[in-house]
């Protein structure tokens, strides 16, 4: 059944219970209120005709002229079992009157004839002397009950129409923004997440819906680009190393050389495939970084110096200094060491291959968070390209005396930025240097 069915048969149903417990307790309280008026009318009746009737001598004398009332209603009056007056009757309310003589005050219905008979003894100084029946015809209460019956099935009956037509409008209303938001939801195809639903600041339980409909689309279109990205990136930074590895493996194996040059070559498959498993295990890190709900932590040296030992050879190659400097007061990060280690490797690599004698790793707590400073005495990243060297696919080269963001194969930096957002912290290029300076920020332990 669609939610509009069953918030209207839901509905359709409360209110049925409730007519119906009114309908019935309308019926019984009307019910029991004509049960009440007959016996008054009987009462009423019996206290007439004992008011008129009069003792003398021990011997019961009945009116001498009746009035017109007296002669139209059905009394009996008995002297002991003797009836000194009784109305024309059949035998079946004969039959009961007589049997209700010389007997207590009692209330008694005649079956079958719709009729109620009262009985009250006659009493005159201490002794009783008759009995007095009245008797009243409960057919017009009944007409009554019945009529009231069926009027208050055909009210709760249109009540209950009425109700289920003004809950099928009000609901058919209510639920037409959702209707149209999923007509909107069907059109858009999985490639199309830019459309939202767009239904402003909420209001009600719907735009709350709409809003937080379109905060999760938010949240899958940026997994989508992260999913992207991703692709990107592997595909990118393995592209170079893998044809490296194919080159120089195709080429050995069609020519003959010396020792000396199956050994240069080879060594260049072993740094391509070395570059390859440390892209993956970077991005194997970033993965378990962004599903690891209880964030480890490490030391934050361990991962500056875990970085800077990966650095030294290629430090060493173009004769830099490289040097670490670490807090005299040990920091914790949320994060673990080799995560640090990935995030911190890509920038000193960065910072090797652009600085002229030095580059330089700096550890210190900076509030909440700890910050890792990469600086080189290099030429420097213009203003205008401080996000631009960020974007996989673009890779830092020198031209004249700054460095530039140009197309190519690298993928470092980018790799190293969403490591560190993946640990819900940042890379970001400081401003005002010499030379490139980066700075890390990851959570504090």
């Amino acid at each position: 059944m669609s939610l509009r069915f069953r918030l209207l048969l839901s509905g359709v149903l409360a209110v049925a219970v409730v007519l119906a417990a009114l309908t019935v307790g309308f019926n019984v309280v009307l019910r029991h209120r004509l049960d009440s008026d007959a016996r008054g009318v009987l009462q009423s009746r019996v206290s007439a005709e004992l008011s008129a009737l009069r003792v003398r001598n021990g011997r019961i004398l009945l009116p001498e002229a009746p009035d017109d009332s007296a002669l139209d209603s059905q009394i009996w009056v008995f002297e002991d079992d003797r009836v000194l007056e009784r109305p024309s009757s059949g035998v079946a309310l004969e039959d009961a009157a007589n049997g209700l003589a010389g007997g207590p005050r009692r209330v008694k219905d005649v079956p079958g004839a719709q009729f109620r008979l009262y009985a009250v003894p006659v009493v005159s100084g201490g002794s009783r002397l008759g009995t007095v029946v009245t008797g009243i015809s409960l057919r017009p209460y009944e007409q009554t009950a019945r009529t009231a019956l069926i009027a208050s099935i055909i009210v709760a009956a249109l009540a209950l129409t009425t109700a289920t037509l003004a809950a099928w409008w009000l609901i058919s209303r209510a639920l037409r923004p959702v209707a149209r938001m999923t007509a909107q939801a069907a059109e858009w195809s999985e490639r199309d997440l830019g459309r939202r639903f767009s239904l402003g600041t909420p209001r009600d339980e719907l735009t709350q819906l709409a809003a937080t409909l379109d905060a999760l689309l938010d949240r899958l279109a940026a997994s989508f680009q992260r999913e992207q990205r991703f692709s990107a990136e592997v595909s990118h930074e393995l592209r170079t190393p893998l044809a490296n590895v194919i080159a120089e493996s195709q080429f050995a194996l069609r020519h003959a050389r010396e020792d000396d040059e199956y050994r240069a070559g080879f060594e260049q498959v072993l740094q391509s495939a070395s570059r390859m498993n440390r892209t993956l295990e970077t991005l194997l890190s970033a993965a378990r970084a962004e599903l690891d709900p209880q964030r480890s932590t490490s030391d934050a040296a361990d991962g500056a110096r875990a970085a800077v030992e990966a650095s030294a050879a290629p430090a060493a190659e173009r004769g830099i200094e490289l040097l670490l400097e670490l807090p005299a007061t040990p920091a914790r990060v949320a994060a673990e060491a080799e995560v640090v280690e990935r995030i911190l490797a890509p920038l000193l690599e960065n910072a090797c291959r652009h600085a002229r004698e030095r580059a330089r790793l700096s550890v210190a707590r900076d509030g909440s968070a700890v910050a890792f400073a990469v600086e080189d005495d290099g030429p420097g990243v213009p203003a205008g390209d401080s996000e631009l060297i960020f974007e996989p696919g673009r890779r830092s080269s020198q031209r004249g005396s700054t460095v530039v963001a140009t197309a190519g194969a690298g993928l470092g930096l980018a790799l190293a930025r969403r490591l560190a957002q993946a640990a819900d912290g940042d890379v970001k290029l400081a401003a005002g240097a010499s030379g490139a300076l980066f700075v890390v920020r990851l959570p504090a332990a």
